[in-house]
């Protein structure tokens, strides 16, 4: 039984009713790099909610749901402990936010490393709970014979090489990768693994800038980097970073404003207000006649 989703046009503060927008699509985004050039770089940004996708959408050409949601979110220690159902929720969220970007969903650790039909099983999951277009994995060439495997069975997959968080306990820790030879060339053997087995994208992330791009010249399909070069053929960052949510943040990131800073004085205005009894006002009380 198919499900079919459709565009709410309410005009509740949820729902607010969108612009009309044609929705992208992978083969298009794929077809963006021609000739090993990519004319205009791809925009990707995460999201978590439906508002936070509603705001994101018409300026990203791709909006990622990431397994980083355990962190932002969740405030847990790592990915590691995310689920492919908190994956699902988060990721239909999104897709009923946004009308114009690829919404791509991450597998979560452990739902697919196991064989290729496991991860079938949960792309499949994914994408019938969400309606979202497509999946992000983790890994190289090790996981070379599972993309070719969902994409020859419908499945668009975005790859992720260089530093991949969900292996952080093997890796060590977050720090860049890349520092010595046999390390840059596993990187790149990897991004040239998964980019032939038909990944549509590849996220290049904590790698020196020279092997960044190093790998974008060396596929065929997009590279999309973060804390790795602008000469990849896109960029992303965790939009929490982006907007200043957090104190402490990768060195890679740039932030485009301080919404910490802002919420945090919007809440001491109102507490302010609320203790000195102004708030609520007559504009914020309803008055018999």
């Amino acid at each position: 039984m198919s499900t079919t989703f459709q565009l709410d046009t309410s005009t509740s503060r949820a729902n607010p009713t969108p612009a009309p927008m044609k929705r992208l699509t992978v083969p298009k985004l794929r077809k963006r790099k021609q000739d090993g050039v990519t004319a205009e770089p791809l925009v990707m940004l995460t999201a978590y909610t439906a508002r936070q996708a509603q705001l994101l959408d018409a300026h990203c050409d791709l909006l990622l749901v990431g397994d980083s949601l355990g962190q932002v979110i969740y405030g847990l220690p790592s990915t590691v402990p995310v689920t492919l159902e908190m994956m699902a929720n988060h990721g239909a969220a999104v897709v009923r936010g946004s009308y114009h970007a690829v919404v791509c969903i991450d597998m979560p650790f452990g739902s697919y490393e196991g064989s290729p039909e496991k991860a079938f099983e949960s792309a499949a999951y994914l994408l019938k709970q969400t309606g979202a277009a497509a999946v992000k994995l983790e890994g190289g060439e090790a996981m070379a014979p599972t993309v070719e495997f969902l994409v020859r069975r419908g499945i668009p997959v975005m790859g992720h090489v260089g530093l991949t968080p969900q292996a952080v306990n093997v890796l060590g820790g977050y720090a860049a990768r890349g520092k010595n030879d046999a390390e840059a060339e596993k990187i790149v053997a990897d991004a040239r693994a998964l980019d032939e087995a038909g990944a549509f994208a590849i996220v290049v992330e904590g790698v020196l800038e020279e092997i960044a791009i190093e790998v974008t010249g060396a596929v065929a399909c997009p590279t999309i980097g973060i804390g790795a070069s602008a000469q990849c053929d896109g960029q992303v960052l965790v939009t929490e970073d982006m907007l200043g949510m957090f104190e402490r943040v990768p060195r890679f990131v740039k932030r485009y404003e301080n919404l910490a800073g802002t919420i945090s004085a919007a809440a001491a205005h109102y507490a302010e207000e609320v203790r000195a009894r102004s708030f609520p006002g007559p504009d914020q009380c309803y008055q018999s006649g």
